[in-house]
């Protein structure tokens, strides 16, 4: 399945034992030239939680297991009804760290109740300690010097967790921005101590941007759904868009709303997009 190009192998593990597989084998079928090929695995499971329909696991290309993954949410519902695991719409569904709230639109579309976005450093990872700093509107953005040029430049990130790491930064152009050059960097940096997703954003208007995103354990990928949340609430905060905005990336479009803090409160990311099955098939583990 893909959201917006972002791809998946979606596993039932509900009705199989997939428990056993290893680090090594989740590798081996997210390989693009020796096994099926994605940006990450979903695992299907029955939920832990009373407060949930079922519990979804997200393994990435190199076989490392995430907390989070928007663009795969959405392909997580569309596969639940249409094998007619539940009825159920919306869908209440456990990951790592929160229940997400997964609703299937009349048009095809998927909307996903992401959270509210997370600005505590110790929880987002994120260490601050000399890393230079200033305040834009209500976003404080931090200098990383990784930059490509001779003897490095200052690249100013707005950093903040969907459920996972974000660090986003604002570029003239994106499609010559230096993704794959300074996004291993970034992602690498000793700053996120669980390694970190980022995100070069292009704003095209209060109400619009284009955006690419070098992930953590997969590179950069067509889409990122946490990714375009995290930069929409970062545009917000440093006052450059309004919500909702239109995301742009090389996959497709998705829509994000965001109302803001409101009485010190941040508020739940609503994020809209498609979600669409490719095909199916079986795989035998060597």
């Amino acid at each position: 399945m893909h959201g917006a190009g972002n791809d998946f192998i979606v596993l039932n593990g509900i009705d199989q034992d997939l428990s056993v597989i290893t680090k090594e084998q989740w590798r081996q079928l997210a390989h693009r030239q020796f096994g099926i090929g994605a940006d990450q695995i979903l695992l299907i499971e029955k939920a832990t939680r009373s407060d949930a329909d079922f519990r979804y696991r997200i393994f990435n290309s190199d076989g490392g297991e995430v907390e989070q993954c928007g663009n795969g949410s959405r392909c997580f519902v569309r596969y639940v009804l249409d094998k007619k695991l539940s009825s159920k719409n919306p869908l209440r569904v456990e990951v790592a760290h929160t229940v997400l709230t997964l609703q299937a639109l009349p048009d095809g579309q998927v909307q996903v109740d992401m959270g509210a976005p997370i600005f505590e450093h110790e929880r987002i990872p994120f260490r601050a300690e000399n890393v230079a700093s200033k305040i834009e509107f209500h976003e404080t953005l931090y200098a990383l010097p990784i930059g490509s040029n001779p003897g490095g430049h200052d690249d100013w990130i707005g950093v903040l967790s969907m459920g996972n790491p974000h660090a986003i930064q604002v570029v003239i152009d994106v499609d010559s921005a230096p993704v794959a050059h300074e996004g291993p960097r970034i992602e690498s940096h000793p700053a996120f101590p669980k390694r970190v997703n980022a995100g070069f954003m292009q704003v095209l208007n209060r109400n619009a941007i284009k955006l690419r995103v070098y992930e953590r354990g997969a590179g950069e990928t067509l889409a990122c759904g946490t990714g375009a949340c995290a930069a929409v609430v970062s545009g917000i905060r440093r006052g450059l868009l309004d919500s909702p905005v239109r995301v742009q990336t090389r996959g497709g479009e998705l829509s994000i709303a965001w109302p803001g803090v409101r009485d010190g409160i941040a508020q739940s990311v609503i994020m809209t997009g498609p979600a669409t099955t490719v095909f199916e098939g079986e795989f035998t583990l060597p």
